[in-house]
């Protein structure tokens, strides 16, 4: 699903993974983290792909709100987790959307 943000300027954060072949409590613990991050103040939507290459795009209206989800304990501990546990790697980029368009 496309997700539904306001018009521009807003942030967006672009997770990109590999995975490793463990996968126990990983989907469980990505579907914690989209109910919870739902709930963040500043938070503006979601999409997501999880194939070989993982990608998850979250879209914030400004990087405090970024930087409190960072701090976000439970979600500190579900970076953690990944980190020991389902991925091989991962890139986090912060940028601003400064323009959108889109075709319906």
């Amino acid at each position: 699903m496309i997700a539904d943000t306001p018009a521009p300027p807003y942030y967006a954060v672009i997770f990109t993974s590999l995975r490793t072949q463990e996968n126990q409590g990983y989907s469980d613990t990505a579907e914690k983290m989209m109910h919870l991050v739902k709930e963040q103040d500043g938070f503006l939507g979601v999409e997501s792909v999880r194939e070989e290459l993982g990608i998850t795009i979250s879209y914030w209206k400004d990087l405090e709100s970024i930087q409190k989800w960072k701090e976000n304990m439970e979600h500190k501990i579900a970076k953690e987790t990944g980190k020991a546990f389902w991925y091989t790697s991962f890139k986090t980029r912060i940028a601003k959307v400064e323009k959108d368009y889109d075709f319906e």
